[in-house]
C-alpha cells in the first residue's frame, strides 16, 4: 500500500517545459585517436536496421519483461521511509484524535467490565437464593395441628421468617432481569472489546510504522484472550454446569486485576501521544 499511495506522488510529467541545450557555436578541436595510437583496429556498427534485423525481432519480444521486471522491482528501489505507516501517508489515522480513541474506549471498558460483573452476581444471587430457601426449608418443624386436624395458629419461627424474608428478596431480583442484562453486557463486552483491542495496535503502527512488545501490550492480548475464554463457557453455564460457572468467575476475576494493572501503563502512553502528535 505504501508503495501504491508513493507512486501517486511521483511526477509522472514534468511541471516546466523541457528545455533542449542550444547548439554549441565554438569550434570542437580534434583529438588525436585512441585506436591510432595503439593500431587498435575499430569496429563500426552500421545504422542500418537491415543488417541486423534479430535485434529488432529480440528487443522487441522483451519489452514486455522488462516492462514486468521494472513494475516488480520499483517498490524495492523507493526510500526505506516510504515503505512505513508514518510520514503523513495516512493523514488523520495518524493524528492525536484518532490515537485517544483507543485508551477512552478501554478506560469505559473498564468500568462497564465492573457493571457487567455486578449484573453476573445479582444473577448469580438468583439463583444461589433458592437453594438457600430450599434447605432452610428441611429445617421448619411440622405445624402442630388440633385432634380435629386443624393446624394450630402460632407465631413464625425465625427460620420461617427468614424463609419469608429471601422468598420477597428474589422476587425482587427476578424483576430486576439480571439475566438478560448480564448477557448483553457480556456480548457487548465480547466484540467491541475484541475490535478496540486490535484497533490500538493498529493505530500505533499508523503512527509508528512498528509495535512496541511490553507489559501493555502483553497484559491487552491477555485481557483480550480472556473474554473470548469466558465466552466460551457460556454454552456449558446453561445447561447447569457449575464447573464452567465458577471457571467464568475465575476468569473475569483475572480480567479485571489485569485492568487495573494495565492502566499506569495506558497513562504512560497516552502522555507519550501527547508528546510526539498533533491535532487532529
Amino acid at each position: 500500500m505504501a508503495a501504491t499511495l508513493t507512486l501517486l506522488k511521483l511526477p509522472i510529467l514534468p511541471n516546466k517545459p523541457l528545455l533542449l541545450p542550444r547548439p554549441s557555436t565554438s569550434k570542437l578541436v580534434p583529438l588525436p585517436s585512441f585506436y591510432s595510437k595503439l593500431d587498435i583496429p575499430k569496429v563500426s556498427i552500421s545504422p542500418n536496421p537491415q543488417k541486423f534485423p534479430f535485434l529488432d525481432q529480440n528487443i522487441d519480444a522483451l519489452k514486455p519483461a522488462f516492462l514486468s521486471l521494472t513494475a516488480i522491482t520499483f517498490p524495492f528501489l523507493l526510500e526505506p521511509k516510504d515503505a512505513l505507516a508514518v510520514g503523513g501517508e495516512f493523514g488523520i489515522l495518524e493524528g492525536r484524535s484518532f490515537a485517544l480513541i483507543h485508551p477512552i474506549v478501554m478506560g469505559s471498558f473498564f468500568f462497564y467490565t465492573l457493571w457487567a460483573g455486578y449484573l453476573g452476581w445479582q444473577w448469580r444471587r438468583v439463583r444461589t437464593i433458592q437453594n438457600e430457601i430450599n434447605e432452610l426449608k428441611k429445617q421448619v418443624k411440622p405445624t402442630p395441628v388440633t385432634p380435629d386436624g386443624k393446624p394450630v395458629e402460632t407465631s413464625p419461627s425465625p427460620v420461617e421468617l427468614q424463609i419469608q424474608q429471601l422468598t420477597e428478596e428474589r422476587k425482587e431480583l427476578i424483576k430486576g432481569s439480571y439475566k438478560d442484562r448480564h448477557f448483553n453486557a457480556g456480548s457487548i463486552l465480547l466484540g467491541f472489546g475484541v475490535l478496540e483491542s486490535i484497533g490500538g495496535g493498529v493505530n500505533t503502527w499508523f503512527r509508528t510504522g512498528k509495535l512496541f512488545p511490553g507489559p501493555h501490550l502483553f497484559a491487552g492480548t491477555a485481557i483480550t484472550v480472556l473474554w473470548a475464554l469466558a465466552a466460551a463457557l457460556v454454552p456449558s453455564m446453561q445447561k447447569g454446569n457449575e464447573t464452567a460457572r465458577n471457571l467464568h468467575i475465575a476468569l473475569n476475576t483475572l480480567n479485571v486485576l489485569l485492568f487495573v494493572w494495565q492502566i499506569p501503563t495506558g497513562i504512560d502512553i497516552v502522555f507519550k501521544v501527547f508528546e510526539f502528535t498533533t491535532w487532529p
